[in-house]
């Protein structure tokens, strides 16, 4: 592991601790040439291939689905740690599935499920760009269903 601060390679771990809610490793570390302490995260890297609309396969990217849930929650009350969570708890049922590809749609309703007790307006706004509503009848449709 490289330095942030000088990229030197020699680093120790001072600490080491299995995230709660997750299959990671949270590690605490120092570089022993210029003294600066920094933390990594270690992750279980065994891919899930995500299923595009189109056919495409990508590999799962939690950092993709970040960005979209932060942009349905813009200006909304909710930690950043939460859609962590929630993006954690969706990794944790895809894996558990025991399958190495899912749809972009099933994941897509894994956080509709997951987003609607958490805020209704971040589940719109999310749900209508994964639905890709057409026009003001089926953005009205999903509104009245939330009601």
């Amino acid at each position: 592991m490289h330095c942030p601060k000088c990229g030197g390679d020699d680093t120790r771990v001072i600490d080491s601790r299995m995230q709660d809610s997750s299959n990671a490793v949270k590690r605490r570390r120092e570089c022993r040439a210029c003294g600066h302490r920094f933390t990594t995260f270690e992750r279980c890297e065994d891919p899930i291939e995500v299923i595009k609309s189109s056919g495409m396969s990508q590999p799962f990217d939690r950092n993709k689905l970040l960005v979209g849930l932060m942009r349905a929650t813009a200006k909304r009350e909710i930690d950043i740690n939460r859609l962590n969570a929630l993006i954690d708890d969706i990794e944790r049922e895809l894996r558990s599935r025991m399958r190495t590809s899912v749809t972009s749609h099933e994941i897509g309703d894994l956080v509709l499920k997951r987003l609607e007790p958490i805020d209704k307006v971040a589940y719109i706004r999310f749900a209508s760009v994964y639905r890709d509503f057409k026009d003001v009848d089926e953005f009205l449709s999903e509104l009245d269903k939330l009601r």
